[in-house]
């Protein structure tokens, strides 16, 4: 049986991590995650500019949130994901 697609033993024709540079900040959203296919759906509406199923994948992932308690916001998790995508702004503004 072979790996499944995007994992590191069969890794996606377009997988950036090779690619990364050593100062490029990323994120990484896990299998494991009960919203991981969910939210990369979502970016791949919005990327090709699908707004009806990117707005209808939003609602479907604010209805699987929506009886669970949200993060505390002084979690250290919730922090460093926003420190993330700062940082990852920042280096696109430094190009």
């Amino acid at each position: 049986m072979s790996a499944p697609l995007g994992s590191k033993a069969n890794p996606s024709q377009f997988d950036c991590l090779p690619d990364l540079a050593d100062d490029e900040p990323y994120f990484v959203i896990r299998a494991d995650d009960p919203l991981s296919n969910a939210l990369v759906e979502l970016h791949a509406y919005i990327g090709a500019g699908q707004s009806g199923a990117a707005h209808n994948k939003l609602a479907e992932i604010m209805e699987l949130t929506r009886d669970k308690p949200p993060r505390p916001s002084d979690s250290p998790k919730y922090r460093e994901t926003f420190a993330i995508s700062s940082a990852m702004e920042n280096w696109r503004d430094k190009r």
